[in-house]
Order: C-alpha cells, then sequence, then structure tokens
C-alpha cells in the first residue's frame, strides 16, 4: 500500500468509492435513526445538519481519497458506527426521537450509571482489544493496519460521544 496516491489514479478512485460508500452509510443509518438529529452524539455534527455535513464530507472523502491507509482508516470507523446506529435505528423510528431519549433516561436511571459504564466499555474495550491485536500483528502501512487503527478509532469514538451523551442527559 503506498503511502500517497495521485488524485484522479485507479487507486485513488477505489479508496473515493469506499469513502463515499462508508460515509454515506454513516450518514444514512444516522438520518434511519434520527433524522432531526435530535439524538445524533457529535455536537459538531449536530450543529453542522445535513447540507453543511455532506458537504464537508464530500470535501474531506476527496482529500483523505489520496492518503488509502488514513482512509481506510475512516472507512472502518464509518461502516462500524454505521452498524452501531442500524443496530438501535428501528427502536428510536418507532418509539421516535424524543421516545427513545426518554426510555434510555428512564433504563438507565433504573439500571444505575455502573451497568451503563461497564455495558459501554464491554462493548467498546472488546472492538478496541481486537483492533489493537491486528494493528500490532500487521506491517506498515497495509490494509490489516488500517482496519485495525479504525477498530481503535471506532472504540475511542464511541466511548467519548457515549460519555458526552452521558454528561449532557445527567446535566440537563
Amino acid at each position: 500500500m503506498e503511502d500517497f496516491v495521485p488524485f484522479g489514479s485507479r487507486d485513488y478512485l477505489i479508496t473515493l468509492g469506499l469513502l463515499i460508500f462508508a460515509r454515506g452509510m454513516d450518514f444514512l443509518s444516522t438520518w434511519f435513526a434520527t433524522p432531526t438529529l435530535a439524538l445524533e452524539a457529535n455536537p459538531v455534527a449536530k450543529r453542522l445538519g445535513w447540507k453543511w455535513g455532506i458537504l464537508l464530507n464530500v470535501a474531506l472523502c476527496l482529500t483523505a481519497a489520496c492518503w488509502p491507509l488514513a482512509a481506510l482508516i475512516l472507512v472502518t470507523t464509518s461502516v462500524l458506527v454505521a452498524a452501531r446506529n442500524f443496530k438501535s435505528a428501528w427502536l428510536m423510528r418507532s418509539l421516535g426521537e424524543e421516545g427513545y431519549s426518554m426510555l434510555v433516561g428512564e433504563a438507565l436511571m433504573r439500571s444505575g450509571w455502573r451497568t451503563y459504564m461497564i455495558s459501554l466499555f464491554g462493548e467498546a474495550g472488546l472492538v478496541g482489544l481486537l483492533g489493537v491485536g491486528v494493528a500490532f500483528t500487521s506491517e506498515w502501512p497495509s490494509v490489516a493496519l488500517a482496519v485495525g487503527v479504525g477498530m481503535i478509532a471506532y472504540a475511542v469514538a464511541v466511548v467519548f460521544y457515549s460519555l458526552l451523551a452521558f454528561w449532557w442527559s445527567r446535566r440537563g
């Protein structure tokens, strides 16, 4: 895997296609789960909204496709985030964004913050540890390394944004 590829080359276009697919799945899963972005945990994405978020991500994809290693990290993270979004989207859709938020808040009060934290760190920790294992047994640069680092980035993002949402819910 080359460090950088020329804009418009075959490798660039393949990487760009993967990025557009992965970022598109992240957007689709987010839209399906929370069309108004009321449940979006990322405050920057929430503030940008759909129009500016799409424009920013198109620019990100066009730029990142020049660096396949970074692009594949982003592809891996985005696909994992999309899968996580789709996992709960059916419930968010059936209850509505406000109803889902209330249900999660009530469940959190019943189970307690420790149970929530064990579940959060259990999920993210296992994915992150698998990513560490893949990354540390991979050569530089390689697809396996990018996937491993993408798994680590996903785990960090899940913990960060989940804790951010938890903190905001406790304040409000």
